[in-house]
C-alpha cells in the first residue's frame, strides 16, 4: 500500500542546511498496524508529515497504492489527504470554537459531502466512539480521553485506508491509554491500515511491526 524509495529531506538552518531524513525506503503492506519508535529528533514525526502530505521530500519516491503522490500540487494533495488518509495528532488540535459534532463533521464539509449523509456518518462515528452524550460539548468540556476519541472520530470521518497516528496517547492517563489502543486495535482489525509514532513500548506492543529510526535512518 505505501512505499517510500530513497527519501531524502533537509531543512535550512543559520549556518547550513541539516538532513532530517536520509535515503529513507519503507514499504507499509494493506492492512498493516505498524510502530514507528526512535529518539526526540531522529525524524519521526518529519516522516509521518511526509506520509500524511503534510510536507514533501526534497528527493525520492512516495508511493500510495502504486500512485506516485511525491510532487502533487497544494490542492491535490488537499484533496489526496481528505479522501484517503486520516491523522491523528498527539495535541489532539480540535478547534475550541466547535461543538464535538462539528469538529468531526469538518472534514465531511471539506469533502463536500450531502448534508444527509455527513449527519448519518458523523452519529455512526460519535455512537461507535461513545461520544453521543457529549455532541453538543465544547472541546473544553472534555476529558483528555473524550478529546482524543474525538480526534480519532474526526481522523476516521471520510473513512480513510490509512490512518496515521502522531503519539496518541501521549497526554493521556493509564486507564485512557488502553482504551484508545483498544480502539486503534479494532480500527485496524476493521480493515485500516495504521501507522504510529510512539516512544511508548507498550504502545509499540499493539502493532504488527515495530520501525525503528536513529537520526534520520530506519535501523531494523
Amino acid at each position: 500500500m505505501i512505499e517510500l524509495r530513497h527519501i531524502q529531506k533537509t531543512y535550512p538552518s543559520a549556518a547550513h542546511e541539516t538532513a532530517v531524513l536520509m535515503n529513507l525506503s519503507l514499504v507499509v503492506q494493506a492492512g498493516e498496524f505498524v510502530a514507528i519508535m526512535g529518539p526526540s529528533g531522529c525524524g519521526k514525526s518529519t516522516l509521518l508529515n511526509l506520509l500524511g502530505l503534510l510536507d514533501e521530500a526534497d528527493s525520492g519516491h512516495y508511493l500510495f497504492n502504486q500512485a506516485d503522490v511525491t510532487h502533487l500540487s497544494e490542492r491535490q494533495n488537499d484533496l489526496f489527504r481528505h479522501r484517503h488518509i486520516g491523522i491523528i495528532f498527539q495535541r489532539f488540535n480540535l478547534i475550541d470554537e466547535l461543538s464535538i459534532y462539528e469538529n468531526v463533521e469538518l472534514p465531511l464539509v471539506y469533502a463536500g459531502m450531502a448534508s444527509q449523509e455527513r449527519s448519518r456518518r458523523v452519529t455512526d462515528l460519535l455512537e461507535q466512539l461513545r461520544l453521543m452524550p457529549r455532541r453538543h460539548h465544547r472541546p473544553a468540556q472534555l476529558s483528555g480521553g473524550q478529546q482524543q476519541r474525538t480526534a480519532i472520530a474526526r481522523a476516521l470521518a471520510v473513512g480513510p485506508s490509512l490512518l496515521l497516528a502522531d503519539e496518541p496517547t501521549g497526554n493521556l492517563d493509564s486507564v485512557n491509554r488502553e482504551a484508545v489502543m483498544r480502539l486503534l486495535t479494532d480500527i485496524n482489525e476493521a480493515g485500516t491500515t495504521i501507522i504510529m509514532v510512539t516512544h511508548s513500548e507498550l504502545d509499540a506492543l499493539y502493532a504488527h511491526r515495530i520501525v525503528r529510526m536513529l537520526d534520520g535512518q530506519l535501523t531494523e
